[in-house]
Parts: structure tokens; C-alpha cells; sequence
């Protein structure tokens, strides 16, 4: 953009989300930062610096400029007079119409001003009682309110009802869409904005931190392990499937996992609803754990039976029971950790999978070994 020419530049700025070109220009040299907003058209500079004044993430920050508002008391024939002109330089998608205090108070289809009578009111064609966001709303608030409200545009206004600015649809859903994947990323420690262009020192700085506290909880089940050593030194086949047990759990409890902060993601987690998710949850950890278990307990019986173990059928029904009863533990705390954490005050995302990777290794590998230890030694 700095050495691009000014009609160019200006353009490519027009189609970018107002965030992201606030944030570029800001970055910009003096010179050619003046010089590209110098070209843009006032309405749009106007906007953007009010954009500004909005908190980050909220849909304040993603308004563009309103450009066909007309008073009530107008005629049809006036309105397309003007939209004729306004066509030439902007793209329109509806009228909005305001009282004298500016406050929405219509909405205006151009299907309907086509097939409308010239002499007809503005107040007569219009949509009344609009829907609106609010300016100050977060986004993935405005992402409930849009979920079965599909409109290309969406006007917005604060909390006096005084239009304000106006959001495009599409930049709504690229947004949610660019949040929610992000949560995946900040689920194993990486930055919500890291691309694949992002430097490596910078990758570093922020994932490092996150190993190292992951090798921290790795060290607590490393702990309930040790505490089993004499069963290991006489079961030596027992540590064959404590991996397996962790990681069959662990997959149980992500699942869980993913699917409550999805559900907190788009507020379907309501007051009285995380028990029997909770319920659910464990559930399907007791079906999913006792299935997966048997064909595990079949997996040992016949590793047992090829070392001429005499105890295979015992280690067998041991495995099926750790299994279960892990996946159970795992589901359970795939549900109640991102719960218990937004109670909090942290981020579910971001710090539910190392709670959950140390709940489910403990109750894998301590079920299996404190088992084999009750019943087999």
C-alpha cells in the first residue's frame, strides 16, 4: 500500500472488513497513510473513526457507512430520485429511514419502492420495527441474534435506537467463522491469530509457556503411575495398555469437550441444561467406554494367552472395567471443566483441555493399575 497509487489503494481498503483497514492504516507511514485517507470519502472516515470508539470485538468495530436514509414523511418518487445518484458511487441493499432524531424506524426494500406508488409516503412502504443489532453487542452475541435472520445487511444502532452504521452479513459469518476456528488452536496453546505467515519467534513466545505447563500436569500422572511400580514389575503386560487407556479416555473426554464449548460458543448452554449434559455425557461414556473396553479386554486375553499367562481372562475383565469407568471420568469432565471454568472468569478454550488431559490420564491409568493391584495381586 505505501508505494501503491492512491485510487488502487484506497479500493482494495473499501473491501476489507473496516477492522482490519483501521488496523493497516494505522500501521502505515505517515505520508502515505494522509494521503490514502485523504481519498476516501468522508462518510467512510467519519465511520471508521467512530468504529473506533467501540470495544474491540464488538460489531461497532465492523460498521460501514449508511448511505440511503431518508425521513418519513418523503414520497417514493423523492427516495428513487436520490438512490439513482447514490447508486453511481455506492452499492445499495436497502433504505433505512430515521426520525428527526435519527433513531431507525423503517426499513426500505427496493423491490418494494419499485412496485410502490410514487406519490406513496415513505412510512406507508416501509418495514416497521426493524430488526437492528446494537452497536456495543459482542459478536458472537450478534451471531445468536443473525442465526435465522439471513439478511445481507444489517443495520445497526445504539442503545438510544440511533442508527449508527451498518454491518455486512457475510463479514458477520466470516467472523464467527474465523472465532470458532481459533478455538481450536487456542484448545493446544496457539495463538487465535497465528497463520501460517506468522514468524517463528512469534509462534514460539506463545506456544513454549504451554508445553511447559503441559509437562507439568504430564508429571502428575507420570506420579500416579510411579506409585504403582511393584504391580508393573509383576504385571509388566499392564503397561502394554496404559497408553491405550489414556488415549481411547482422552478422545472420550475431547469429544465431550468439543461439543460443550460449542454449545457455549453459541449460547445453547442454558440455566438447567449443564445437568443433563453432564448426564448425557457420562452416558455415553459408560456405553462408548464398555464397547470400546470389550474389544481392548479381547485385544489383552489374547496378548495374555500367547505369554502363557494364567491370569488372562482376570486382565481381561480388568481392562474392560478401567476402560468404562475411564470413559465415564473423561466424559464427565469433558462436560463439567469449560462449565466450571467460564463460572470462573477463564477462557473455556483456551485452558479446559490441560485440566482434562491430566483428569482423564489419572483416571485411566490409576483405574487400571489400582484394579489390577485390588484383584490380581
Amino acid at each position: 500500500l505505501e508505494r501503491a497509487e492512491t485510487g488502487p489503494a484506497m479500493g482494495a481498503l473499501r473491501l476489507m472488513d473496516p477492522q482490519a483497514a483501521e488496523s493497516i492504516l494505522s500501521r502505515l507511514p505517515a505520508e502515505p497513510k494522509d494521503r490514502i485517507t485523504g481519498a476516501l470519502p468522508r462518510e467512510v472516515r467519519d465511520q471508521w473513526a467512530s468504529n473506533l470508539t467501540f470495544p474491540k470485538g464488538s460489531v461497532g468495530r465492523m460498521m460501514d457507512p449508511v448511505w440511503a436514509v431518508f425521513r418519513p414523511e418523503m414520497t417514493v418518487a423523492q427516495a428513487v430520485e436520490e438512490l439513482r445518484e447514490l447508486v453511481k458511487r455506492e452499492f445499495i441493499t436497502y433504505a433505512f429511514v430515521t426520525d428527526a432524531g435519527n433513531r431507525l424506524i423503517g426499513v426500505i426494500v427496493m423491490r418494494d419502492l419499485l412496485f410502490a406508488d410514487p406519490r406513496a409516503r415513505l412510512d406507508e412502504v416501509m418495514l416497521k420495527t426493524p430488526f437492528s443489532l446494537r452497536a456495543d453487542m459482542q459478536l458472537m452475541d450478534a451471531m445468536r441474534e443473525v442465526l435465522t435472520r439471513h439478511f445481507p445487511v444489517y443495520p445497526v444502532t445504539n442503545s438510544l435506537g440511533v442508527l449508527a452504521g451498518a454491518v455486512r452479513g457475510r463479514r458477520l459469518f466470516e467472523a464467527q467463522a474465523i472465532e470458532i476456528s481459533a478455538q481450536a488452536g487456542s484448545m493446544v496453546g496457539v495463538e487465535k491469530e497465528e497463520k501460517l505467515s506468522t514468524s517463528w519467534q512469534r509462534s514460539f513466545r506463545y506456544r513454549h509457556p504451554w508445553l511447559q505447563l503441559n509437562l507439568l500436569t504430564a508429571f502428575v500422572a507420570g506420579g500416579v503411575v510411579s506409585l504403582f511400580q511393584g504391580t508393573i514389575d509383576q504385571l509388566v503386560i499392564l503397561a502394554a495398555f496404559l497408553p491405550v487407556l489414556a488415549g481411547q479416555s482422552g478422545n472420550a473426554g475431547c469429544q465431550a469437550l468439543a461439543v460443550t464449548i460449542r454449545g457455549m460458543t453459541l449460547h445453547e448452554l442454558k440455566d438447567g441444561s449443564a445437568w443433563r449434559l453432564m448426564s448425557k455425557e457420562s452416558l455415553l461414556g459408560l456405553f462408548n467406554g464398555f464397547i470400546v473396553g470389550l474389544v481392548a479386554g479381547a485385544g489383552m486375553f489374547l496378548l495374555a494367552k500367547s505369554q502363557g499367562n494364567p491370569q488372562a481372562l482376570p486382565l481381561a475383565l480388568i481392562v474392560v472395567a478401567a476402560m468404562t469407568g475411564s470413559c465415564i471420568v473423561s466424559g464427565l469432565f469433558g462436560a463439567v471443566v469449560p462449565i466450571a471454568l467460564k463460572r470462573l472468569g477463564a477462557d473455556p478454550a483456551t485452558a479446559s483441555s490441560i485440566f482434562l488431559t491430566t483428569a482423564t490420564d489419572v483416571a485411566s491409568m490409576g483405574l487400571l493399575l489400582s484394579l489390577a493391584t485390588v484383584f490380581l495381586l
